[in-house]
């Protein structure tokens, strides 16, 4: 398949989607404030996105200098969004994207292939329980920088789970808006 998500210049698809203590966001309202840095994670069962969110934690007053905010969303359940610890030291929203609507949008939703369910199942992770749906399904671990007029000044798509943008990358690019 092929998910490269949605292209820099083009309009930025709205969405809402529930936080953790289940307030709706909608991204357009968010975009009324000023500009958002949308990251698509895969969920915390996931350490390498565990790193990620904590890493823009602590770039999260220079977002804000900038006039921006940082919006996090995974397709899993509010309920597993956070654990207890992790909701009191993230600042920022953390966005639940129940069957991957938002992602999808973004073009960069993927059913999860037969033999990595099975992986993620020998680790004790069944996947569809924990985003409480009935699909196995990940979004691509992506960041998009979008302005207030809602188009989509940078995009950061790497299907290497491992590689996740810079917070350096993700200041740089926010300079630019």
């Amino acid at each position: 398949g092929n998910y490269n998500g949605i292209s820099i210049g083009a309009k930025a698809k709205d969405f809402t989607a529930s936080d953790a203590l289940g307030n709706k966001v909608t991204l357009y309202d968010e975009l009324s404030k000023g500009p958002v840095v949308l990251v698509f994670y895969r969920g915390s069962w996931c350490p390498f996105c565990n790193i990620q969110l904590r890493a823009y934690q602590q770039i999260l007053p220079q977002i804000h200098a900038l006039g921006a905010q940082l919006i996090a969303i995974s397709p899993q359940a509010p309920d597993n969004s956070l654990s207890i610890i992790e909701k009191q030291n993230l600042t920022y929203k953390v966005l639940s994207d129940s069957n991957g609507l938002a992602a999808a949008k973004y073009n960069i939703l993927y059913e999860v292939p037969g033999f990595l369910q099975n992986m993620l199942e020998n680790f004790g992770l069944n996947l569809a329980e924990y985003n409480s749906t009935n699909r196995w399904i990940l979004p691509v671990p992506a960041t998009f920088m979008i302005d207030e007029n809602a188009i989509v000044r940078s995009a950061y798509v790497n299907p290497n789970f491992m590689q996740r943008m810079e917070p350096a990358d993700i200041l740089y690019e926010l300079q630019k808006l």
